[in-house]
């Protein structure tokens, strides 16, 4: 079975020998009380590969949003989100929804539709707050974070990012033989942006391998959701183990981590190639995901079990933004050209 489902993009695995040993899975403590070890110091680390002042862990994006937007409903904001914004910071946004804020969308990556909500809203005292993805993995392309803060700026706004998609992928400094950029800090690096008034929530369970998230920011923000956090006084911390295999994609990334992505950039870039020569059109980009254009639900469906009959797993899902359903390829470092060229070759035999 050639398996493209897997997001662990830089296929980092985290295998128990290669951690170091731990005597118990969590200290009893909730994080309000007393941090695991070693999360302060790993908060930190991703908050300087994000080229962010501050950071502290939570065990997953939810229990950062959660928590975020609940503190966000307790003053008068309006938030604003990008209509292509990944589900889980929905689902903050719903909890600040609950509590009476008022929500505003519009559209994807779409700047001056986010200067015309505003505009319509007129001059109120009430502060904005802007949800939005770094990156897109439908389109294929990096939100314009820019933009948006120059916006937002100058009603004294926030803007609140998942970087779960970028963060290990994209870096400063792209060129040729670091096509997603150096480090893998995301999209602050990428487009060389950020300041007090950006939030950064990030997972680790996608190219570094380790499930637990972080939340980044300036250091006055962070102390502050550290106070008031809920989650982090009523669940559980991130497990040590976690945190032990989080150190350890870390220390990969540091010593092989730019390897790792020229890799993944040059597997994407067979991909694509191969794919157009056969005649299919991909979005997404250079980034991993890999989505076939669009068809009709009954020709995708058909299309993903006939895959999989040809042994070729791939990723039936709904689209982020918009309707219907979609077909995706899901490409690591571990993946090899052989594997890229059957998948395609089995592709173009079913169809």
């Amino acid at each position: 079975m050639l398996d493209f489902t897997s997001a662990l993009y830089l296929g980092l695995c985290h295998p128990s020998r290669s951690l170091p040993p731990w005597s118990q899975f969590t200290t009893g403590f909730p994080a309000a009380l007393a941090s695991p070890p070693g999360a302060v110091q790993l908060a930190h680390q991703l908050a300087r590969l994000q080229t962010c002042e501050y950071g502290v862990l939570g065990t997953s994006t939810f229990h950062l949003f959660w928590d975020l937007f609940g503190m966000i409903a307790r003053r008068p904001v309006t938030i604003y989100v990008d209509s292509g914004v990944y589900p889980i910071a929905r689902w903050g946004v719903e909890r600040a929804a609950a509590h009476g804020i008022s929500i505003r969308e519009f559209a994807h990556h779409d700047p001056e539709a986010l200067r015309n909500c505003l505009k319509r809203d007129g001059r109120s005292r009430v502060r904005p707050v802007l949800v939005t993805d770094g990156f897109c993995p439908d389109c294929g392309k990096p939100a314009p974070l820019s933009d948006y803060l120059e916006t937002l700026r100058t009603s004294g706004g926030r803007l609140i990012v998942d970087d779960t998609q970028a963060l290990g992928i994209f870096g400063n400094s792209p060129g040729p033989n670091t096509p997603y950029g150096r480090g893998g800090g995301g999209m602050l690096p990428l487009l060389q942006t950020g300041g007090p008034d950006v939030l950064v929530i990030s997972s680790l369970a996608k190219a570094f391998g380790a499930p637990v998230a972080v939340l980044t920011g300036s250091r006055p923000a962070i102390q502050e959701f550290e106070k008031n956090s809920e989650t982090r006084m009523h669940c559980s911390p991130p497990a040590l183990p976690v945190i032990r295999a989080a150190e350890h994609a870390l220390r990969v990334n540091r010593k092989h981590g730019d390897r790792l992505r020229l890799r993944l950039a040059n597997l994407v870039t067979r991909f694509r190639h191969r794919a157009e020569s056969a005649g299919f059109r991909f979005t997404g980009g250079l980034f991993p995901v890999q989505t076939l254009a669009p068809a009709s639900k009954a020709e995708t469906r058909r299309l993903h079990e006939r895959l999989l009959h040809q042994g070729v797993r791939t990723v039936l899902r709904r689209a982020l933004h918009g309707h219907g359903l979609r077909v995706s390829f899901v490409i690591t470092a571990r993946h090899t050209p052989q594997t890229i060229d059957s998948a395609i070759n089995a592709l173009a035999e079913i169809t």
